[in-house]
């Protein structure tokens, strides 16, 4: 420890010794930096605050609706890529630096001087943004700040827009060409079903629903046969047992419709009897529905009466013609019969009726069979058409998807018309800066008194090991080995003494004058006053 104290006093004997040097130096290095540091030409701040709102009431009401985009991630992106190479070119010639160019190596560097002097902030969450820029010119700098502000804005508001219509370009475009699609496979459809209308059903039945249908329709149309052949049968039946229900028929010259002769009109009247007997006991003979039944039964029995008297001249024709006149019973009355003849058309109907099931049973069974004999063909063929309706229905689910698509592109696009998403507010607008903001001159002017003052020690270190001076009898023993066995101490006479005491008064006093002239130079900065040269 006594050896690293003892080599460090060496140290500052030997700059001490040296300290006419170090001190000229100092003088020489701060008189030269401070110059310097006046010279340094003034330097103009310009700066703006900008602010951008990104709370919209639309954009909760329209949740879902329209094409949902963060406007802070889009924010994020555009501060990221402000200083990108095409926004300092659009900048450049914005505020013509691009004209000052005389080559492009020129211009690439006022390029990368602008990306290097433009400083962007964000202070966080709030979306507040400044934009500062130093220059020697003061216009400069506030064109060049106003030009930023500009770049930022049309670049936060415009790619929107951008991204809006090339979304909609794309989606023009995809639309145009699944249409294409669609059309191609309607076409395709409706050409397989041209070419195979007779071996396909109806729309959504397969092969075999079509038959196990055919085979129900079949199976009921032959019920149907059967039941109604049952129903002939019975009338035939009825028909073979029918007698007469006359008695003994009109005379000739009796009145005929005395005849007590059953008609089926008279079921009629005897109803509309009942009727009015029922409708007197609660109404007067005046009221209109006695009044209408009344009517009625006059009308049917007029007509019971036209039918009599033709009844009774068919019977006197007949009887007329007849070879003996001796009774009135036989075919002729019989076919008289109104029961008889009601039989007759029934039986006439029943039999129209199995000639019509017959043609449906044969037709079924006809079906049926086809069916039978197409089952290695009709399957394939409804196939191949679900895979030909599965293509047009993926086309068509993709057209329809991308339609919608482009309804919601475009709400957004007229969202963004009418009322902005995002909203750009200059806080404070850039302006041409009165005061320099630089350099820092009391700054500077202290860094070059410290290291005038550093570089006069090491001027003053360096040339004490150049020429080195033995201080101690420690230290020459060390060197040379040798022992020392006795020193002699320098007598200084009194005129020496006076002049190393006027020395070391003259060494302070010029470093007092460093330090004076440091400190007038501070004044004369942070005053503002001229400098006297």
């Amino acid at each position: 420890m006594n050896e690293i104290i003892e080599q460090l006093l060496g140290y500052l004997r030997g700059i001490w010794r040296n300290r006419w040097y170090a001190l000229g130096c100092a003088w020489l290095v701060c008189l030269i930096g401070w110059v310097v540091v006046h010279k340094l030409p003034d330097q103009y701040e310009a700066s703006a605050r900008v602010f951008v709102d990104t709370q919209s009431v639309l954009r909760p009401l329209l949740q879902g609706l329209a094409v949902n985009v963060n406007p802070d991630a889009q924010i994020g992106l555009v501060t990221r890529t402000l200083l990108s190479r095409p926004n300092l070119e659009k900048i450049a010639r914005l505020t013509d630096l691009d004209i000052q160019a005389k080559d492009p190596d020129a211009l690439d560097q006022k390029l990368n001087g602008l990306q290097k002097k433009i400083r962007l902030g964000a202070s966080g969450r709030e979306n507040l943004y400044s934009v500062a820029y130093q220059d020697r010119n003061p216009e400069l700098a506030k064109k060049v700040v106003q030009a930023v502000v500009t770049v930022f804005a049309e670049n936060l508001l415009g790619d929107t827009r951008l991204d809006t219509d090339t979304a909609q370009r794309f989606l023009d475009k995809q639309i145009a060409e699944y249409e294409d699609r669609l059309a191609e496979a309607e076409d395709r459809v409706k050409e397989f079903k041209r070419k195979n209308v007779a071996l396909m059903g109806a729309e959504g039945q397969s092969y075999f629903s079509r038959m196990q249908q055919a085979t129900t329709e079949l199976e009921a149309a032959r019920l149907e046969l059967t039941q109604a052949e049952n129903r002939r049968n019975s009338l035939l039946q009825q028909i073979g047992g029918e007698e007469p229900t006359f008695g003994i028929g009109p005379q000739p010259g009796s009145d005929p419709r005395k005849a007590a002769t059953a008609l089926p009109i008279d079921t009629r009247i005897q109803n509309l009897e009942k009727m009015l007997d029922e409708l007197l006991i609660k109404y007067t003979e005046k009221h209109p529905d006695v009044i209408i039944i009344k009517q009625t039964m006059l009308d049917l029995k007029k007509q019971r009466d036209e039918e009599l008297a033709q009844y009774a001249a068919s019977a006197a024709s007949t009887a007329s013609s007849s070879d003996n006149n001796t009774s009135s019973f036989g075919p002729q009355g019989v076919d008289a019969n109104p029961v008889y003849q009601q039989l007759k058309i029934a039986l006439g109907q029943e039999e129209a009726n199995i000639a019509s099931l017959q043609a449906r049973v044969a037709a079924f069974d006809r079906r049926v069979k086809e069916l039978q004999g197409q089952v290695d063909t009709v399957p394939q063929i409804e196939a191949d058409l679900a895979g030909l309706n599965r293509d047009y229905a993926v086309n068509r689910r993709k057209f329809e998807d991308l339609l919608t698509r482009r309804e919601s592109a475009k709400m957004s696009q007229q969202i963004e018309q009418t009322s902005q998403d995002v909203r750009f507010k200059i806080i404070d607008p850039p302006r041409v800066p009165l005061q320099p903001s630089g350099p820092n001159r009391p700054l500077l002017m202290s860094m070059v008194l410290g290291a005038g003052l550093a570089v006069g020690v090491a001027l003053a270190f360096l040339i004490s090991q150049l020429w080195p001076t033995f201080d101690t009898r420690r230290s020459l023993m060390q060197l040379t080995n040798v022992p020392v066995f006795g020193s002699v101490s320098a007598v200084l006479s009194m005129a020496d003494v006076r002049r190393e005491r006027l020395l070391v008064v003259a060494y302070a006093s010029l470093g007092g004058m460093l330090l004076v002239a440091y400190a007038g130079l501070l004044v004369v900065e942070t005053v503002g006053l001229q400098w006297p040269f």
